[in-house]
């Protein structure tokens, strides 16, 4: 093979190369993700990784939450990796004393024993906790006045519902795309939920 050939295999090769795949500790399981977006909406990097911390011994009740998180995380991580270059380590908690489930900006996620929360939904979310929705000193600035103020997020929104659209914010959330709820989830919505995220971080979160 000629020198000018091996470079362009090689090009394609690494072009070939997808987003970072969710991190799990312990024992490997097959990989769930979402559908791949068009490559027009992907991002260049896919920075977002994350572990579940498990039972040496796990119970019955544990090895199901397990399984059910991981599906969720997996899920949620690839759909934040392809649609956005936000970065965050994560570890995730299974602890059932935990009433729905909760992410923290020190990017820890726990999620109690109600199972309906272990979804790709409820993984979102969480994880935009974990970057600053809520959480972090450029929301209480930027969200504190109950409509999100950054000019990013606020040009997203109203491309996707009018010129007359706004974020809006309280108890740490925000709505429309917050997937705050079940009722909430599309895969459009899930998709803009990444989208405005990144554009909040692009705005100061």
């Amino acid at each position: 093979m000629s020198p000018r050939k091996a470079v362009v295999a090689a090009l394609a090769a690494a072009l070939l190369v997808g987003p970072g795949v969710a991190a799990q500790a312990a024992t490997p399981q097959t990989q769930t993700t979402a559908a791949p977006a068009p490559a027009r909406d992907r991002a260049a990097a896919a920075t977002i990784t994350w572990s579940l911390v498990r039972a040496s011994n796990p119970t019955e009740d544990q090895r199901s939450a397990y399984d059910l998180i991981t599906r969720a995380m997996n899920a949620a991580v690839a759909r934040y990796n392809n649609l956005s270059d936000l970065g965050k380590t994560l570890t995730v908690r299974y602890e059932p004393g935990v009433p729905t489930a909760d992410g923290n900006i020190n990017g820890t996620i726990r999620f109690g024993s109600n199972r309906s929360y272990m979804n790709e939904r409820t993984a979102l979310h969480e994880i935009s906790h974990t970057i600053g929705v809520g959480t972090s000193s450029g929301w209480s600035r930027l969200g504190g006045s109950g409509t999100w103020t950054g000019g990013q997020a606020t040009a997203l929104v109203r491309q996707y519902d009018g010129s007359a659209a706004k974020i809006s914010t309280g108890g740490g959330h925000f709505w429309p795309y917050g997937l705050n709820y079940d009722n909430e989830w599309s895969a459009t919505a899930a998709d803009r939920h990444v989208h405005i995220v990144a554009a909040m971080v692009r705005d100061g979160l």
